[in-house]
C-alpha cells in the first residue's frame, strides 16, 4: 500500500514594497542631491542598499564593504 504524504502548507508571502523615490533625493535651493551612492557597474539610476558594514546593488549584486569605525 502507498503511504499518503501530508500536504505541504504554503507560507504566506509578504507583499513587495516599492521604494519611495522622494526618500532618495534632497532638493535644496533648486539643486538636486542624491542621498544614496549609485552603483558603479549599473550607472545612474541604480542606488546601493545600505546594510550593516556594506553597500549592495539590488540589480547586479555588486557589493562594497565599508570600514567599521
Amino acid at each position: 500500500m502507498e503511504e499518503k504524504k501530508p500536504e505541504k502548507k504554503e507560507k504566506p508571502k509578504a507583499p513587495k514594497r516599492r521604494i519611495q523615490v522622494h526618500k532618495l533625493y534632497k532638493v535644496e535651493e533648486g539643486s538636486l542631491t542624491r542621498l544614496r551612492k549609485e552603483c558603479p557597474r549599473c550607472g545612474k539610476g541604480y542606488f546601493m542598499a545600505q546594510h550593516e558594514g556594506r553597500l549592495t546593488c539590488g540589480n547586479c549584486g555588486y557589493t562594497t564593504f565599508t570600514s567599521k569605525s
